[in-house]
């Protein structure tokens, strides 16, 4: 039985922001005694953060909706989720971790109606930018960038030792970050805090002051295209969660069909972006360095102009398991500890030829 209100925040940001390795960061600052939940929602249709979050404390529950935005049609399996992590963990925390596609505004206000006043107190929404995004037109004109700025309560801008060569501290990182705030202007979020952070570094002590703050009840009127809800095209038309009311009944999650091969193979499109991931069986393993030259091979077409704008992995190899996050140019391989199969998805702003990269994918297998 809930007791009390579940402080519950949301966190935000664009593709590739860095999401996944500051909830990683947050996690590990949890107290001992204490059950925090996860639920984290994916663009593409085959989940790949719950896996690259990497843990093993029976204190964190970790739950993936995958298929799109969470606050859309795909709001039913989501609501699903929240209730039984509710239920069945009965969490000290909850960290909501939208896809960087979606529309936090409206999960915000679902989780804002009388309902779950009872169930979950909603604290700071963090929002994570990457300043050097901030002259990129595909960022700042794009209408789900700016909605996740103005329902922020705080401003976090990763990645901060890559904005120059010298680190964070120097006139070229200053440049960036001026920048940003100039842009917080523009969309009328100037009084926002900012927050700098590095996944390298220790969590910013305000940061964790921040996270324990209740959410702020925004006022006046905001930019028509920040606060118009975009149309999406992740799925078909179906009720709001609040239409849904708090506790719907038990919804099974999409299984995944494995082919003759031992492949499941699935393709998402919205929000001018498509998706195409792979499943396999457990009992498939991949050559390490084969897979490398196909990642390789892939993202440098990227980097000579193609549309690819994000390749993540969790993968069984032959060197161990490998969790591969590439983004902007920008590729991270970390070894981790389990995984219950091998997934890969490719997230582009043009349908790519997707059977050809299959092809290329299993020939990295090991017969």
């Amino acid at each position: 039985m809930i007791v009390k209100a579940i402080p519950t925040n949301i966190i935000t940001g664009f593709l590739g922001v860095g999401k996944t390795s500051l909830i990683k960061q947050l996690l590990a600052t949890k107290p001992e005694n204490e059950t925090w939940a996860v639920l984290v929602n994916e663009f593409g249709e085959v989940g790949i953060d719950a896996g690259l979050l990497n843990n093993s404390d029976a204190g964190i529950q970790i739950r993936e909706v995958a298929g799109g935005c969470m606050c859309c049609a795909a709001g039913v399996p989501t609501q699903v989720a929240i209730n039984q992590l509710i239920a069945k963990t009965k969490p000290d925390r909850l960290l909501i971790e939208p896809t960087g596609l979606g529309h936090p505004n409206e999960i915000i206000k679902v989780l804002s109606a009388p309902h779950y006043q009872n169930v979950i107190s909603l604290r700071s929404t963090l929002c994570l930018v990457d300043a050097r995004k901030v002259s990129d037109p595909r960022y700042h004109t794009h209408a789900n960038f700016i909605q996740q700025l103005q329902v922020a309560d705080v401003i976090v801008a990763t990645k901060v030792d890559l904005y120059s060569d010298a680190g964070s501290d120097s006139a070229e990182s200053d440049a960036l970050l001026t920048a940003l705030q100039a842009y917080l202007n523009d969309v009328q979020r100037i009084d926002i805090p900012v927050v700098s952070h590095s996944s390298q570094r220790d969590l910013p002590l305000e940061l964790r002051v921040f996270l324990d703050q209740p959410r702020r009840e925004r006022t006046g009127a905001l930019k028509a295209n920040a606060v118009a809800k975009p149309h999406s095209l992740l799925r078909g038309t179906a009720n709001s969660l609040a239409e849904m009311g708090l506790f719907a009944g038990n919804e099974s999650e999409q299984l995944l069909t494995f082919d003759s091969r031992g492949i499941a193979r699935k393709q998402n499109q919205g929000e001018g972006c498509f998706s195409c991931g792979w499943v396999f069986e457990p009992s498939q393993e991949f050559d390490f360095d084969r897979l490398m030259a196909f990642v390789e091979r892939q993202t440098k077409l990227a980097s000579a102009g193609a549309s690819l704008l994000r390749l993540k992995a969790v993968m069984i190899t032959t060197d161990g398991i490998a969790g591969i996050n590439w983004v902007d140019r920008e590729r991270h391989i970390t070894e981790l500890d389990d995984t219950l199969d091998s997934r890969l998805e490719m997230i582009a702003t043009q349908e790519l030829d997707w059977d050809d990269i299959e092809r290329q994918l299993m020939a990295c297998l090991v017969v």
